[in-house]
Formats: structure tokens, C-alpha cells, sequence
């Protein structure tokens, strides 16, 4: 035991008797885990920002359904709930709040235009605990007539070019609006006033005592809808009966997915069931839970399905979205070469700092070993400073990522620009956020352990390897 101790101690002190050799071999290994760390809380912080947007803006965590009515979107297939089966969901400990929705197909058309839309029939008022469609209202619609109008104001150049590049775009919060278009604070008293003044539109929002309806931003654009017009609307209700009816627009929102925003309706609930001819039927029973985590949700769904019989289906998201989970998996494997590469790249870094130690030290370690020392011991020695060095270079690098993480977590990047004008472009919010710590954290640490312990062998293979007198020439 106390020659383990003395072991210890001289590996200690031979660290601090070269410090820039020390510090070399650290810095490797701390950028290694910083590097490690914060390109992986990046992505799987992105990821969970997009799948939070597809659940929350259309299907939710879990749905129960007709188990026909997935494989087959009629308005035959709906469901009729009764009131066991309501009080048996809300008696689930993790079941907060039951979300109604009717959800179907029809043409929708306005003017001389149609296409074919999603029609969402929700309750006004629930709705926004899961999709938060009243906070989605767009508040601001960048025209040319706006911005021909602004440009007659003193707006600066640099946000007069960004107000063009982003022609045709709709907001529904001023902060969005100020990051995109690269609105400083010290300017946002000079600038916002005209925003509002030129681009500022008048918007409303739905109930179930109004026909009226709610539609996407994009989606309004085509059809050349606002907040007063009317839409048109086609299908096929329940039992083969013809679905249609006019809604006037009371509102136009914009829905983070790009693809949802181009096609989707809102109803309120009651209306939609009017124009399906299909009273008190639903296409599903959206569950707000309390606990949206994976394993949360698979128990539910699994203790759910031990007491609703087999006339209804319960389906988690991930079983609803199935396509953009592969579609995520596969590019998270693409993330996960990457990360392989990076690896290499940080195996090479500090092997190299270790064969530059190793080097350095040839002549240190003949005349230890010619006066004496065993070799052994020297190997021992050697195992201890690299772990030592190990230790301290993941311990800085974990808690350096750690603040940038946490603070990245809580306010996400968010492109402003030519950049978030191309993120858009291709159907992606402009946002990257970090992921929290989690399991990853420690991953990322052993990895790079595992790298440093491999490295360690390469001094240790020399030691044992060593010829005293050619040492002693070097």
C-alpha cells in the first residue's frame, strides 16, 4: 500500500516537473471532451426540437383511436367515445387533460384557386394546452406593399435588405421577427414602431359558438386568404353523405412544420362534425400527459391498454411517426460517423502528445532504469501520470461544456439572415438547441477515457522495451 502511495506521489510530481508537456497532453484531451460533448448535445438537442414541433403542432405524445381508422383515414373509421371510456383515461395518474380532434381531407378553394387540405376539428380551448394554436397567430406579414412602405421610412440599410430577403414571410412573435431580420435592441424603439405600423395585421381566434375557421400561413398565402374571407370546403362525410360547407377566416396561424402549415384547417370540434355529418364521433382522444419521456409514455400506453378493451387502439407518437423517426435515426447515424471521425482525429491528437512525452523522457527513463529502478514500477508510474492527466484533462472539459450546455439549453441558437432565410428554405426552423445533460454525458466522457487508457500502453510497451544504453544515448 505505501508503495502504491509513492507511486501516486511521484507520478504527481513528475507531471509539474514539465509543466508545458503536462499542459499539452491536457489541453488534447480537455478539447477532445469539449468538442466530444458539444457537438453531440447540438444534434440531439435538434432533433428533440423538431420532433417537439411535429408532436405538438399535429399528433401528440398518444392518441387513442378507432383501430381501423390509422391504416385506413375515413370518417367511417372514427370512433364514438363513451363515458367509460373517459373516466377510465382520466383516472391514469399521468393523464392530465383528454384533446378532442376530428381530423379528415377536403378541396378547399377560394376564388379561382383549390387544393386539397387537412381538416382539424379541435376544441378551441384545449387545443392550445398541447399545440398552443392561439400563440401561433400571425402577427406581422412581410408584403411588398409593407416593405415598399417601409422603405420610405429611415430603416437602416442593413435591415432594409434583410426586410426584402424575407418578402412574403409571416411572424406570429416579435422576437422571431427581430432575429431574423437582425434587429439590434438599441434600434428595436426606432424600428418596431414602423413594423407595426406597415407590416402589423389584425387577427383573430376561433370558438365553438363561431363557424369560422383557423388556416396556415403558407396555405393562406396560396389560396390568397385573410382574416374575413371565405373558404370553401369539400369532402366526404360520414356513411358516403356529401361534406360542404363555407367558413369565414377569423384567423391566420403559422405552424412550425412547413408541410403542416401548407395544408392545415382548423374547425372548431362541433362544426367539423356538423360538416362530416358525424355527430359526437372523433377521429381521436389526444392524451396531454404530465410525463411526455419515452418510458413515461410506454408505460402509460401499456397500462392504458390493460384496461380499455379492444374497440379502441392506443398509439404512442413515435408509432404515429414513424417515417420522420427513421428519416431521424438515419441521420443520427450519419451524426454518429461523425462523432467516429472526430474520435480519430482526437485518438491521433493525443496519441501524438503522448509519443512526444515518451520521446522526451527516452533518456530520464535509461538512467532510472540504470540506477536501479524496475521497470515495473516505471510502467506503474507512467500508467498513473497518463490517468492523472486523463482525469484532469475530462474534468476541465466536461466542466467548461457544461455552463455552454445549460446556457445553449435555455436559449437556443436561433440564425438570423441569409442563414435562417436558407434554413427555411429547405423546411427547417432556423434554431439549434442543446440537448440537457444526460446519458450522453457520460458516454462522451468514457469514450475519450478509453482513448487515453489505449494511448497509455504505448509508454508502458517502451518502458518494458527499453535498452538501458541506447536510452542513455539518446
Amino acid at each position: 500500500m505505501q508503495n502504491e502511495m509513492k507511486n501516486h506521489t511521484y507520478a504527481w510530481r513528475n507531471l509539474w516537473r514539465n509543466r508545458r508537456r503536462t499542459f499539452i497532453t491536457v489541453a488534447s484531451i480537455f478539447f477532445a471532451v469539449f468538442f466530444a460533448l458539444i457537438m453531440r448535445s447540438l444534434q440531439l438537442g435538434t432533433y428533440d426540437y423538431m420532433f417537439k414541433n411535429i408532436i405538438e403542432s399535429y399528433s401528440g405524445y398518444i392518441q387513442v383511436q378507432n383501430p381501423e381508422f390509422w391504416e385506413d383515414k375515413v370518417v367511417d373509421n372514427t370512433l364514438h367515445p363513451d363515458e367509460d371510456l373517459i373516466s377510465t383515461l382520466n383516472a391514469d395518474r399521468n393523464v392530465q387533460e383528454l384533446i378532442p380532434r376530428f381530423e379528415s381531407f377536403a378541396l378547399a378553394s377560394s376564388g379561382s384557386r383549390t387544393k386539397v387540405v387537412m381538416i382539424m376539428g379541435v376544441d378551441p380551448e384545449k387545443e392550445n394546452l398541447l399545440s398552443d394554436v392561439k400563440n401561433k397567430l400571425v402577427k406581422y406579414r412581410l408584403t411588398e406593399a409593407a416593405i415598399d412602405s417601409m422603405a420610405l421610412e429611415n430603416i437602416p440599410r442593413n435591415i432594409m435588405r434583410n426586410l426584402k430577403l424575407f418578402s412574403g414571410s409571416s411572424y406570429s412573435s416579435e422576437g422571431k421577427l427581430q432575429t431574423e431580420l437582425d434587429i439590434k435592441d438599441q434600434d428595436t424603439s426606432d424600428i418596431m414602431p414602423l413594423i407595426r405600423k406597415h407590416a402589423g395585421i389584425r387577427n383573430g381566434y376561433f370558438s365553438e359558438d363561431n363557424p369560422g375557421a383557423l388556416v396556415g400561413n403558407r396555405l393562406a398565402q396560396y389560396l390568397g386568404l385573410s382574416r374575413g374571407d371565405t373558404i370553401v370546403l369539400l369532402g366526404q362525410g360520414y356513411h358516403g353523405t356529401t361534406a360542404a360547407g363555407k367558413f369565414a377566416i377569423d384567423g391566420i396561424i403559422r405552424v412550425p412544420a412547413p408541410d403542416l402549415d401548407n395544408k392545415i384547417v382548423y374547425l372548431p370540434v362541433t362544426r367539423c362534425q356538423e360538416l362530416y355529418n358525424a355527430p359526437g364521433r372523433l377521429t381521436a382522444l389526444v392524451l396531454h400527459i404530465k410525463d411526455n419521456s419515452d418510458r413515461a409514455i410506454e408505460q402509460t400506453i401499456k397500462r392504458l391498454s390493460s384496461w380499455i378493451d379492444s374497440t379502441y387502439r392506443l398509439m404512442g407518437w413515435k408509432e404515429m411517426n414513424e417515417t420522420i423517426v427513421n428519416q431521424m435515426d438515419a441521420d443520427n447515424k450519419g451524426g454518429m460517423i461523425m462523432i467516429g471521425i472526430l474520435y480519430l482525429v482526437i485518438a491521433f491528437g493525443v496519441f501524438g502528445t503522448v509519443l512526444m512525452m515518451t520521446a522526451e523522457r527516452k533518456r530520464e527513463m535509461g538512467v532510472l532504469i540504470s540506477i536501479g529502478m524496475r521497470k515495473s514500477k516505471m510502467a506503474i508510474i507512467m500508467l498513473y501520470e497518463m490517468l492523472f492527466i486523463g482525469i484532469m484533462g475530462i474534468s476541465a472539459g466536461v466542466a467548461v461544456a457544461i455552463p455552454i450546455i445549460i446556457y445553449g439549453h435555455h436559449h437556443p441558437i436561433v440564425f438570423s439572415s441569409k442563414l435562417a432565410k436558407m434554413w427555411e428554405d429547405y423546411g427547417f426552423e432556423p434554431v439549434m438547441v442543446f440537448q440537457w445533460i444526460d446519458k450522453y454525458f457520460i458516454w462522451q466522457s468514457v469514450v475519450v477515457a478509453i482513448i487515453v487508457l489505449i494511448a497509455a500502453m504505448y509508454p508502458v510497451f517502451k518502458i518494458f522495451r527499453l535498452k538501458e544504453v541506447e536510452a542513455l544515448k539518446a
